[in-house]
């Protein structure tokens, strides 16, 4: 009967463990970067590669940054929502279009329009690992001081924006 016990109490300590993991959501993690500077970067726009971005023109102002690119499939769920948060004017999206093809997705942005104000190419991943990236779409929200508030992981619907973004976003325009 003891021979049993041991492989019986690995099984269900298994399976408690598989149970809270398939209650976790992935939208939830937190990241180690919240309350801290959000890492600076250059990197040359999607539009124009003669013109670099500087995430440093952002100091002073509260605003997004979304992680997409041409091949993600969530992301083009979320792209009509960031297009409509785009038009409320509330807070500038930056993009940061993370390990893609520069043509690839300017054409994706004209196709199926562009809620950025500008969009960075991250061609090799490099700046989206300094954030903690690790899948696409995620989306941070910085404030005036250049600390990222809040990160989400995944597809942003009109749900997260009203719940959470746009609460957020005011409240830090206020502060």
């Amino acid at each position: 009967m003891k021979r049993f016990a041991w492989p019986l109490g690995i099984f269900l300590v298994l399976v408690a463990f598989l149970g809270v993991g398939l209650r976790l959501k992935p939208q939830e993690i937190p990241s180690p970067l919240i309350e801290k500077a959000a890492p600076l970067f250059t990197l040359p726009r999607v539009e124009d590669e003669s013109r670099r971005f500087e995430s440093k023109e952002m100091l002073g102002k509260v605003w997004l940054l979304n992680v997409w690119a041409s091949w993600c499939g969530p992301c083009r769920k979320e792209h009509p929502v960031l297009v409509d948060f785009a038009r409320l004017g509330v807070a500038p999206v930056v993009g940061l279009n993370y390990t893609d093809k520069r043509d690839e997705s300017g054409k994706w942005l004209v196709e199926h329009g562009n809620p950025y104000l500008v969009s960075a190419f991250d061609g090799d991943g490099k700046v989206g690992m300094e954030y903690g990236v690790y899948g696409v779409p995620e989306t941070f929200v910085i404030d005036k001081q250049g600390r990222i508030r809040h990160k989400h992981v995944g597809p942003i619907t009109q749900e997260v924006v009203r719940e959470k973004l746009l609460p957020l976003v005011q409240e830090l325009n206020r502060g």
